[in-house]
């Protein structure tokens, strides 16, 4: 049976806003909008050269916790969106004043050699992690 990760579905204060930010620093394009029948609509953006979509929903109510800082929340529940890059630093300059560092950037060398990550805060106060140089492990240790 396939299995594929294809979607995330995420609440914005405002679509659009969203919408151009991960398609201006991210590579996403429109794919699709459904308009549903109370006058709303999902929109559909799709990562270029994947079949990965973030699914855009209009927020009906206002956020109830307190933004999240650094990588992100720490109880249960998404922690983070993370995208992986040439080179953190040259990402920070393309993305420019949209850039709204939380944490870092840091350099993990001493866990994984050559592995450097920021995090930063997309338009809905999402956190976003930038990374570079993020490598498997060769023979992981087993489930406990």
């Amino acid at each position: 049976m396939l299995q594929i990760f294809s979607q995330l579905a995420i609440t914005c204060q405002d679509p659009n806003v969203t919408e151009k930010f991960y398609c201006e620093h991210f590579n996403f394009k429109r794919a699709r909008v459904a308009k549903l029948p109370d006058g709303n609509q999902i929109v559909f953006i799709k990562m270029a050269d994947s079949g990965f979509y973030l699914e855009l929903f209009k927020a009906s109510e206002a956020n109830p916790l307190p933004p999240a800082t650094n990588d992100g929340y720490t109880f249960p529940g998404v922690r983070h969106l993370a995208f992986k890059v040439d080179n953190v630093d040259a990402k920070l300059a393309e993305l420019g004043d949209a850039a709204k560092i939380t944490l870092g950037p840091l350099d993990f060398d001493a866990w994984i050699p050559g592995w450097r990550t920021v995090w930063i805060a997309d338009p809905d106060g999402r956190i976003v992690e930038i990374s570079q140089g993020f490598t498997d492990e060769e023979n992981p240790p087993p489930m406990e």
